[in-house]
């Protein structure tokens, strides 16, 4: 009975949000009165009945209904109750049913901000939130009913995928939808502002903490799948340039240069075009990464298997959300004339290059995971673009943004002076110098690059701090008044540092490991020992254990260097459900890096062992934990906010030659 009202619940959701786009691309065009009351409890209403079908679906996974094939499928009763409710997303219906109910969740709660958004902009935008909502319920009842039953009930599932049973990639899932997800406001915003013909200085504060919220949520889903790699998966890595992992970083990237763009707009009425055209292809790349895990195109460690004629459907949303918004990109970007102007040497410039290197980045890794898929559909040849291709192309380009980056934090709004600008570069270039040369010199003498990277993450970090000592006046002022200064600065400011400086760290644990990292190989018998980067590591002993719906071996090893001695322990499990088997690493995390230890089945000759010393790895995790809460502190910092916004009937007149709204 339940799953039958969950599935109805989605199909009165699809009826109410396939009227709602319509009818309010219609209000906005004839200034309808009531349109905003209407789309308001229209877009409540779709969530509500989003809601309730997700957790009808929760419920099911609880209560271990396996009537529900999609239960069936992907639980099993020996579970733990944690991924029994975590198993509701760890599956492709599921998952496309999570997508919804965050996609719906954001349409409400921009539904109920009618008063500070100008009237037409708020009923337009909601518009194409309603088409994309529609979209994503037609395909999850046409082709992914996560209610289908499955008769006659059978005793028991078939379990979940053992890799999905851990807590980090538990919770992984639901941050990277928000991402994806958070990204659709600022394309509705887009869309809606090129059907205007205006995006001003109300339009950016408004896409702002959209894009901020989208990015930190995506930085925190990548950071929790990199972390699950990490110490799940056993390979001693955090980052293996998969073809999935790439569908997130293209649209993180990309959400970077949104967010500098939409500063410009706000701050100096510029750029108007180019911040629409990024908001486009952010959420384009989110909705790219959703067909490539989904269509059956390619084989990952992360894609759902599915019939790929699902992926048809998807790949038809995607053409007609990008070929429809760059279609009226290019019929209306000329009517979004900028009335800033900047000097050569200003911020505005090394936002622009900033930007230009960042959709580079992208780019780089666009061309990188489709080559291989559009060679095989032209020639039927199988090839593949791994880490070196990555690291060669997208490594230089990071650096040349890590550069500009810094310089951009001191540089003032509209016109700086080259003088005053190098005289306070000064001492970030100093410290770059010095690390350079202590990496040079105490670290590593044959790696020049290990030099040049440490110097660029120093430079990038001395940049953030001189930027906030300048605006307290360290050192220029009394303690009080820094301290007071410091108290005032706004939480913007705040966050760009912060999240400049956990960029800074996480950039520098990745090229530890990668240039760093220490790695040997060994069969080993109880009592044998390898050595790794100073460490005699012994196998101590090897034990059957049982776990709630697994059996395990596990290898507890000791590790002595300079008369210390640390214990670790590792396990390589089998799931009799599902017939795998996974790996639990031996880790012992450290002030300078990780001693992690792997080891495979025996072959009769002894345990095959991996032992690597990862070199400030932990920095990767604080990095990209430091950069979120700086994204948090520029959320709450909205600035200065827009007039508020009466609700009054409008008259209909031109984009081109509309008068400016209240708040604009």
């Amino acid at each position: 009975m339940w799953p039958e009202i969950g599935h109805f619940a989605l199909i009165l959701a699809l009826i109410v949000s396939g009227v709602q786009a319509p009818a309010l691309f219609i209000a906005a065009r004839a200034s309808t009165p009531g349109a905003g009351d209407f789309a308001r409890r229209a877009s409540i209403l779709v969530f509500a009945l989003v809601a309730a079908s997700f957790f009808i679906l929760m419920h099911a996974y609880a209560v271990s209904d396996f009537s529900v094939l999609n239960v069936f499928e992907n639980s099993h009763t020996a579970k733990p109750f944690i991924y029994k409710l975590t198993g509701t997303w760890g599956n492709h219906e599921g998952s496309m049913l999570l997508w919804a109910l965050v996609l719906a969740l954001f349409s409400a709660m921009l539904a109920i901000q009618d008063r500070a958004i100008p009237p037409s902009l708020h009923i337009l935008t909601l518009a194409v939130q309603a088409t994309i909502i529609t979209a994503f319920l037609a395909f999850i009842l046409l082709t992914s009913n996560p209610f289908e039953r499955f008769i006659p009930s059978p005793a028991d599932g078939q379990g979940l995928n053992p890799l999905l049973q851990d807590i980090g990639l538990a919770i992984h899932p639901p941050f990277l939808y928000l991402g994806y997800v958070s990204f659709s406001v600022p394309f509705s915003f887009a869309v809606a502002a090129l059907i205007r013909g205006r995006a001003d200085a109300v339009w950016a504060r408004l896409v702002r903490p959209w894009a901020l919220a989208a990015w930190t949520f995506l930085t925190i889903g990548i950071t929790l799948g990199s972390w699950w790699a990490y110490y799940e998966l056993g390979w001693g890595g955090w980052w293996a340039w998969d073809p999935v992992e790439n569908a997130s970083f293209m649209p993180w990237l990309a959400g970077v240069a949104l967010i500098h763009s939409v500063r410009v707009v706000e701050r100096c009425d510029t750029m108007k075009a180019w911040a629409i055209l990024l908001a486009i292809l952010t959420f384009s790349l989110s909705l790219i990464g959703t067909f490539l895990v989904r269509s059956g195109v390619l084989t990952s460690v992360h894609a759902f298997a599915v019939d790929p004629a699902r992926g048809v459907f998807i790949l038809m949303i995607l053409i007609a959300a990008i070929g429809g918004s760059l279609t009226l990109f290019a019929m209306r970007a000329t009517v979004l004339k900028p009335t800033g102007a900047f000097e050569l040497v200003s911020r505005e410039t090394s936002l622009i290059l900033n930007n230009l290197f960042l959709i580079a980045a992208s780019a780089t890794v666009f061309v990188g995971t489709f080559y291989p898929l559009f060679i095989d559909v032209l020639s039927g040849q199988k090839i593949s673009v791994g880490a070196p291709y990555f690291n060669i192309v997208f490594t230089p380009i990071a650096g040349f943004t890590f550069f500009v980056a810094a310089i951009g934090a001191l540089l003032p709004w509209k016109k700086a002076s080259l003088g005053a600008a190098f005289q306070r570069l000064i001492y970030p270039g100093a410290a770059a110098l010095a690390g350079a040369v202590i990496v040079a010199v105490m670290v590593d003498r044959h790696r020049v690059i290990g030099a040049v990277a440490v110097a660029l993450i120093v430079w990038l970090a001395g940049g953030a701090l001189v930027d906030i000592a300048s605006r307290v006046k360290l050192f220029r002022a009394p303690f009080g008044d820094v301290l007071s200064r410091a108290r005032g600065l706004p939480r913007a400011a705040w966050g760009a540092a912060l999240a400049h400086g956990g960029l800074a760290l996480f950039a520098l644990g990745a090229a530890s490991i990668s240039l760093w990292k220490s790695e040997e190989i060994a069969l080993m018998n109880e009592g044998d020992e390898i050595s790794v980067a100073g460490y005699q590591v012994t196998l101590v002993s090897v034990e059957d254990i049982a776990g709630p719906n697994y059996v395990a071996e596990r290898a507890l090893f000791n590790a002595a260097k300079n008369g210390n001695t640390i214990s670790l322990s590792g396990e390589r499990r089998f799931y009799p459900v599902r017939g795998m088997q996974t790996t639990e690493a031996a880790i012992k995390p450290q002030l300078f890096g990780d001693l992690y230890i792997n080891f495979g089945e025996n072959s009769g000759s002894g345990w095959p062992v991996r032992a690597f010393f990862n070199p400030l790895v932990g920095l990767l995790w604080w990095g990209a934990a430091i950069a979120v809460i700086g994204g948090a502190l520029s959320i709450s910092d909205r600035g200065r906010k827009p007039a508020r916004v009466r609700k009054t009937t409008q008259t209909t007149v031109r984009p081109e030659t509309a008068p400016q709204e209240a708040g604009a």
